[in-house]
């Protein structure tokens, strides 16, 4: 599809999912981060209740921490990120609170109705990576039994009659300190350096980055 009628495409998906109301127990309308046509797609879980407000994915503490690892590792600030790549979720819409007081897990009904949002869009950019951000996004794609088994990975995988490299990485939320402990810790650094070495990511990356992780 040429370029100009591929962003055509992608304004009036978008525009359509923004007006999407399948879901009634959700909380929010739904959360996109624009029609951006990208080789590369970053899959979140859920918006939490911020996200609506600020009309953006990962618009509050989980989405600093996902923008500190793409700047660290590929040079891309989270500007770039934004106008770079396309932001997709399992569920654009913030499914509330459970009795606990944590984020609701969405419902597999509301997974199925949000489904074709994702495939189309698969289908429409044809994406050379996925990256898939936590155990919900990345069940998606593959079996997600353990992050242990699959963050520092990369895998090829398929999805809507698209086939692409997938690199999973775990939620940044601050509520999982998975990330921030071993064995967590350094198999995020090897899905990192993974990420920063894609093709895809390479040619919207800064020249100037270090690919290094921050001293404490």
């Amino acid at each position: 599809m040429p370029p100009r009628a591929k962003q055509i495409a992608l304004d009036r998906h978008v525009a359509r999912l923004r007006r999407c109301r399948r879901c009634h127990r959700m909380k929010s309308t739904p959360v996109s981060g624009g029609a951006i046509v990208s080789n590369v797609m970053i899959v979140g879980q859920a918006p939490g209740p911020r996200e609506p407000t600020l009309k953006r994915p990962f618009a509050h503490t989980a989405g600093q921490t996902l923008f500190r690892w793409f700047d660290t590792f590929c040079g891309i600030n989270e500007s770039d990120l934004r106008t770079k790549i396309y932001f997709a979720a399992v569920c654009r819409c913030f499914p509330g609170k459970a009795p606990g007081g944590t984020d609701r897990v969405p419902a597999p009904d509301e997974i199925h109705n949000c489904a074709p949002w994702m495939s189309e869009e698969i289908n429409l950019l044809r994406p050379r990576l996925v990256i898939a951000v936590g155990r919900l996004a990345i069940s998606q794609f593959i079996a997600c039994e353990r992050l242990e088994k699959v963050i520092g990975r990369k895998f090829r995988a398929h999805y809507a009659e698209q086939i692409f490299d997938l690199i999973p990485l775990p939620h940044p939320s601050g509520a999982s300190p998975w990330h921030k402990i071993p064995p967590g810790k350094q198999l995020l650094e090897n899905a990192m350096r993974k990420i920063a070495r894609h093709p895809a990511i390479r040619q919207i990356a800064q020249p100037s980055h270090t690919g290094q992780w921050p001293r404490p």
